[in-house]
């Protein structure tokens, strides 16, 4: 596992100020250059980058709905996209990265269209006529090809493991994300699957269902809130992405109580700075680098050879146990 020497050196900054801007430390003053920087070189240093001059034998349009600022305040997009650039990479592909509202006229072998996108913005995709993937939501309804992560299977193995370590209060910290073209906002489906578990174990009288945007500052507001609002807390909380879950760890430190004596915290995705967070942040973890690998795999094969129907391939998730969860 890299340290954060290791993340200095390449990023070409102090340890200290890699500490701290891991840790989301708010206070640190430093450019969104430098940050992004170091996230890269983090999540970068969890596989070995080949190097390969071939020419090219396919390009692809990988159509991003993230902006770089967004990528910052929830890595898990980042971190799919230097999957996909890393095989890319092995394999001699071309990738032409765009956003959706600038697409460009150059035609290409397919398109990857990482995140969320409602039915005007697939239809710009449509238009280019070129085998589409899409990685991160599901639209194997509407008739496309779709690479997703099986939320249902993440929230069992959570709700069954707080179950498990005598934990019978329970809550959520859920995400609350947006369509880029008209602002209809996306269904949360860990939510969905977190209160369909909690009405099994017959547990959702005492539950706390909050919400807030996948970001550090808007998990530790949204909980600040609460705690300054309401005597009871969970004693355990799941939330919806690592940041969320971080943002969550800062509101109850500050506000006295102790993670994990108090509170017991699970997050999701396993960004590389959930190990250098203290305590050390139990969490889901999506393969978000292989995720993004087998989407250029994916959608060769697509390319190679023409299937009758769309598929739907969903990707398994494991849970990891570190500091931030007790019995």
């Amino acid at each position: 596992m890299a340290t954060i020497k290791d993340i200095a050196q390449q990023a070409g900054v102090s340890p200290a100020t890699v500490s701290r801007v891991l840790n989301y430390d708010m206070e640190l003053s430093v450019s969104q250059d430098t940050r992004q920087k170091i996230f890269e070189v983090a999540e970068k240093l969890n596989y070995t980058k080949h190097k390969n001059k071939k020419k090219e034998v396919m390009t692809f349009r990988l159509v991003q709905w993230y902006d770089s600022e967004e990528e910052l305040a929830d890595l898990y997009y980042l971190a799919i996209r230097l999957g996909i650039e890393k095989k890319a990479e092995e394999l001699n592909i071309g990738l032409l990265k765009e956003s959706l509202h600038h697409l460009s006229d150059q035609s290409t072998d397919g398109i990857i269209a990482l995140g969320k996108f409602e039915a005007q913005e697939i239809q710009l995709l449509q238009a280019k006529n070129e085998p589409i993937l899409f990685v991160d939501s599901d639209e194997l309804l509407h008739g496309y090809n779709s690479l997703v992560v099986d939320f249902e299977q993440s929230i069992a193995q959570v709700v069954d493991y707080f179950v498990k370590t005598n934990h019978q209060k329970l809550g959520i910290l859920s995400g609350i994300e947006y369509t880029k073209s008209n602002q209809h906002q996306i269904e949360d489906r860990r939510l969905v699957y977190f209160k369909q578990a909690l009405e099994k174990l017959k547990l959702t009288d005492e539950a706390t269902y909050l919400q807030a945007p996948f970001s550090v500052e808007d998990g530790k507001r949204v909980v600040s809130t609460y705690l300054q609002n309401h005597q009871d807390f969970p004693t355990a909380l799941f939330a919806s992405s690592d940041a969320l879950a971080i943002g969550a760890m800062q509101a109850i430190s500050e506000y006295g109580l102790k993670v994990p004596e108090d509170v017991s915290i699970i997050g999701f995705n396993d960004i590389s700075v959930a190990k250098y967070v203290n305590p050390s942040l139990s969490t889901v973890r999506v393969n978000t680098e292989w995720l993004g690998e087998l989407a250029v795999n994916t959608l060769i094969d697509l390319i190679k050879e023409e299937a009758p129907v769309a598929r739907k391939i969903t990707i398994a998730t494991e849970l990891i146990v570190r500091e931030s969860t007790r019995n």
